[in-house]
């Protein structure tokens, strides 16, 4: 213990080392108390080390450690990263990225006073809704619409309004799960519905629908497994039969769609997924989805279908604390005008990776490893991701590099000043041109060469 004790005495107080030269400078860019804090917080981890045995550093290295604890306060924690996994929409990395229309739409809402609830024409209040709903009548032949801030509170939202302390029916083969804890029962739970699920875990049959509505109810739910997918023996009605079903009994049909398909994927050699359009023609009374999946604008709830349910929901005081900001209606309302207009797919990210040509892909890589001097293109396949789509995969090529260590090599790649998200199989580090945004690439590369292969 003494020796420890006598190594303790010789640590520089915080008063000496706020009168180093290096220290004053920082003092003078971020502030005395930050500094302070970060000396206080270095030294008592030093104490830590002396008492497990680790030597005494100088005071040379202690105003280092001490610099980049600082570095680390000021440093943002949520950062652009450079996607090459291959996963369009992946949630960890944001899913999905914004058009350069979208984001100057942003730009010139967030960075000035807007029109957000004001109305120019008769010069008094206006609504937020207004922005968004017109477009997406136009888009979806919904009779109106509300965005909130996700597809979760839009659930959330309609089963509060509608259905609280009344039975909800559902099937059990949609009782999912999906990222971050969103489960339907307890959403359903939550809202203060009745939860009555109905046939089996892979099949259920239009009678089932029957005997459930033979007991007064709120509405039938219907919600897309959006992650996983029944193969094998199973069995379930269409939208239409279940809608027809459900307005005979003069209940409305809700369904959690999810994935904010504007577009037909099977276009796109991926399998159909029922689209807010088709949906609402085979009966839906209303439409829950996602902005920020294969819409691909920014994160939102939308909701779609009668004008008369609408306005319920609209009514609710929670409509308020859900509802989504300036920012989020920028950007969606910039988004949603591609659709309009036609061409999602030539401006909008999500829809050009989706589309983008394997010929194209393999052209990418081959000029990577020209550049990089390292790897070989091999065929692979990208994924949708985001929930969207589960099992579907699009053709691809991919740079793959061999390396002995597979998890340090991915470390470096996450530690590089524009971290590069890559995915590993086997003893092979991949990297797919499809996430990887145009704009990126010349970055993507520069860092590579220079600190990834430095000294090779």
């Amino acid at each position: 213990m003494k020796p420890v004790m006598n190594e303790l005495r010789r640590l520089p107080s915080v008063d000496r080392l706020l009168q180093e030269s290096d220290i004053l400078e920082i003092i003078r860019l971020t502030g005395r108390n930050v500094v302070v804090d970060a000396i206080r917080d270095e030294l008592q981890e030093i104490r830590f080390e002396l008492e497990e045995g680790k030597e005494l550093i100088d005071t040379k290295e202690i105003i280092r450690r001490t610099k980049s604890k600082i570095a680390n306060y000021f440093k943002p924690t949520l950062r652009q990263v450079i996607n090459a996994t291959g996963v369009i929409l992946h949630t960890n990395l944001g899913r999905a990225p914004l058009g350069s229309d979208v984001i100057r739409a942003i730009d010139d809402v967030s960075s000035s006073y807007s029109t957000l609830e004001y109305d120019l024409k008769k010069g008094e209040r206006g609504h937020r809704s207004d922005h968004t709903e017109l477009l997406l009548q136009r888009i979806t032949g919904a009779e109106g619409a509300l965005v909130v801030n996700n597809n979760a509170a839009a659930v959330l939202l309609v089963l509060m309004v509608l259905a609280r302390r009344r039975r909800v029916i559902i099937s059990r083969t949609q009782l999912i799960e999906i990222g971050g804890g969103f489960r339907i029962p307890e959403i359903l739970e939550q809202s203060g519905a009745k939860l009555v699920s109905i046939g089996t875990t892979n099949r259920v049959h239009l009678s089932d629908y029957e005997n459930a509505l033979s007991e007064p109810s709120a509405l039938v739910l219907w919600a897309h497994q959006s992650n996983f997918r029944i193969i094998g023996f199973s069995a379930e009605p269409s939208i239409g039969e279940i809608s027809e079903l459900t307005h005979q009994a003069g209940l409305p049909l809700v369904i959690d769609q999810g994935s904010g398909a504007l577009l037909d994927t099977s276009l796109f050699g991926l399998g159909h997924e029922p689209t807010v359009q088709e949906l609402l023609q085979a009966g839906a009374d209303l439409v829950c989805f996602s902005g920020d999946k294969l819409l691909g604008g920014p994160q939102a709830g939308i909701i779609v279908g009668r004008q008369v349910l609408l306005e319920k929901i609209k009514r609710h005081p929670l409509a308020r604390a859900l509802r989504a900001d300036k920012i989020c209606l920028a950007g969606l309302s910039a988004t949603l005008l591609h659709y309009l207009k036609g061409d999602a797919v030539e401006y909008i990210p999500v829809w050009r990776m989706i589309s983008m040509k394997p010929t194209l892909l393999k052209k990418r890589v081959t000029h990577w490893i020209k550049v990089l001097g390292e790897g070989k293109v091999i065929e692979g396949n990208s994924m949708i991701g985001g929930g969207s789509l589960p099992g579907e995969n699009l053709p691809t090529f991919l740079l793959c590099l061999k390396v002995s260590q597979a998890n340090a090599f991915l470390e470096k790649l996450r530690n590089l000043p524009l971290p590069i998200i890559a995915r590993v199989e086997q003893d092979s580090v991949l990297f797919d041109p499809r996430t990887v945004l145009p704009e990126q690439e010349e970055i993507f590369l520069e860092e590579f060469k220079s600190s990834i292969f430095k000294g090779k």
